[in-house]
């Protein structure tokens, strides 16, 4: 428990001198509203296999968006959802990851943590975008750098948006989406 505390305010502690240092770009919410149909998007996997939402037809998706590969909360969510891979099998779910780090990025992450889910690569911010995440732009001593910050959709086997979390609890949020999913079969 302590040691999850202390990666939790080690986050928030470095999301706050970004927030200091960087700009934030929003899109509009409204067109991902719950209700409405989610987005669709094709974007690779970190196998390189094209992953599409078309292909999770019939399913529950849990399409979670988050800031970077390797980074302390980031792994804490990805392994949470990892270790919770089959409560979501069971429910006929699917986990998809999104953030903007490339395809290598991703390979290397999955390789070193074992996640068998599909982390997709948005460099690019198309689904990002599309599902108006906000973006975090800060300078680092490479350059600019940008992140999507922490929001998860849970989709409908319909293809309809069911909820939307920005995540604030990166340590229960696997059990709140799981939750969701129970509540409304």
């Amino acid at each position: 428990m302590l040691r999850s505390k202390r990666i939790v305010t080690g986050l928030a502690m470095g999301l706050a001198s970004l927030m200091a240092f960087g700009t934030a770009t929003a899109f509009a919410k409204d067109t991902v509203a719950v209700g409405t149909s989610a987005p669709s998007f094709t974007l690779p996997s970190q196998d390189a296999s094209p992953v599409s939402l078309a292909d999770y037809k019939g399913k529950w998706v849990v399409l979670y968006f988050y800031p970077k590969d390797q980074t302390s909360g980031c792994s804490l969510e990805a392994h949470n959802f990892q270790r919770d891979l089959p409560k979501y099998e069971a429910l006929h779910a699917v986990v998809l990851g999104v953030s903007l780090d490339t395809v290598d990025s991703h390979r290397v992450w999955c390789t070193k943590d074992s996640f068998t889910f599909k982390m997709l690569a948005d460099p690019a911010h198309k689904v990002v975008d599309a599902y108006g995440v906000p973006v975090k732009t800060f300078q680092t001593k490479d350059g600019p750098m940008s992140i999507a910050m922490r929001d998860t959709f849970l989709i409908s086997p319909s293809g309809k948006i069911v909820k939307e979390w920005e995540v604030k609890d990166i340590q229960g949020h696997s059990d709140e989406v799981l939750a969701a999913i129970q509540a409304s079969k």
